[in-house]
């Protein structure tokens, strides 16, 4: 009766280990996912959002506000806010990636 307590127990123990270890893998490809996304704007905007240029029209993104860089995302996506390729890149994103995104540039030093 103790060794199928034990093994009951171990089972349990190994089960909720799993569980915990395949929602720290979902967070994972979650975190890659957004990084994924965000590394296209790494032509214009540097890598990680670290843009050297002076040019305002490539702006440095990191560290920047998260509610700014929604409503910048969402002026471009809905057409309000002038750009070059902006509109046509935002367009590409539902409005909780852009979130997303802007939680990822928001969260670099």
């Amino acid at each position: 009766m103790k060794t199928l307590l034990a093994r009951s127990t171990l089972a349990a123990a190994a089960l909720a280990a799993s569980l915990a270890a395949g929602g720290a893998l979902a967070q994972d490809a979650a975190a890659l996912q957004v990084r994924s996304w965000a590394a296209t704007c790494a032509n214009c905007h540097g890598t990680e959002g670290r843009s050297s240029s002076t040019d305002a029209g490539l702006a440095r993104l990191a560290g920047l506000d998260k509610a700014y860089l929604v409503e910048q995302l969402t002026a471009f996506r809905e057409g309000k806010r002038p750009a070059t390729i902006m509109h046509q890149l935002t367009k590409g994103y539902t409005p909780a990636q852009l979130d997303a995104i802007a939680g990822y540039f928001a969260a670099q030093k």
